[in-house]
């Protein structure tokens, strides 16, 4: 190959790798802002829908009005709602809705679930419940997860975990994963950060995080294989 043009070749694809480097984060960005913004404008928009139909000469029917005026409705009906619950009257109605909403057999099962999560993810309980690492899709890649409860095999009696593992931009999707607790690895990291890691595909968080099983497990697991594999009565 011609060395000019080799060197042309490196040179373009050194400065496009740089340029999928500084424009990668912003991207990113955009992405959450665009999914958190869409959620946010379909929530508000049948208001503003009939706001157009009963003012139908005003900008409201104007397309990007709509999305935007979407967007601070449902902001301020959060911020309301936010504010009432703080209040110690709002609270005690809210309770009572919540205790209303548990008279409804599938709408009591889905919502408790959902709230409990969302609290636990917001560390507003104090649960077992925490950041862990598991072996996914494969052995030796390391997938976030949330370890939500554990549970006991019947055949065996061996501790199982139930770890919910989400998407990375949307966590909003996910799956569940039962595996044996000693599968799980403890990362030793917060809500919080586990969340941003996933809302920004890994560009925020901790410095540090566990990745391997503590050794003392690893020899306890080893001694306890090895007790189980010698013989109790040797061949003499």
């Amino acid at each position: 190959m011609n060395p000019s043009l080799a060197h042309t070749l490196r040179s373009l694809q050194r400065n496009i790798l740089a340029g999928i480097v500084t424009i990668a984060p912003l991207f990113v960005t955009y992405l959450i802002f665009s999914f958190l913004l869409g959620i946010l404008a379909k929530a508000g928009l049948p208001l503003i829908w009939l706001m157009g139909t009963l003012f139908p000469e005003t900008a409201v029917n104007r397309p990007s009005v709509r999305f935007i005026l979407a967007i601070v409705l449902t902001l301020i009906v959060l911020y309301v709602v936010g504010r009432v619950t703080s209040q110690v009257v709002g609270r005690k109605a809210f309770a009572l809705f919540e205790s209303a909403l548990d008279r409804l057999p599938l709408v009591a099962k889905v919502y408790g679930s959902v709230r409990q999560l969302l609290d636990n993810m917001t560390g507003k309980k104090e649960t077992s419940q925490r950041v862990v690492l598991i072996d996914f899709p494969i052995p030796g890649q390391k997938c976030i997860g949330f370890l939500t409860r554990t549970f006991t095999d019947t055949t065996t009696g061996e501790p199982l975990a139930a770890v919910l593992l989400p998407n990375a931009i949307n966590p909003t999707s996910a799956i569940l994963q039962v595996l044996p607790l000693r599968c799980v690895t403890d990362a030793e990291m917060t809500m919080e950060q586990a969340m941003s890691m996933l809302l920004t595909g890994g560009s925020v968080g901790p410095e540090t995080v566990r990745f391997h099983q503590p050794e003392i497990q690893s020899v306890n697991d080893d001694r306890s294989l090895a007790a189980e594999q010698t013989p109790l009565f040797p061949a003499g």
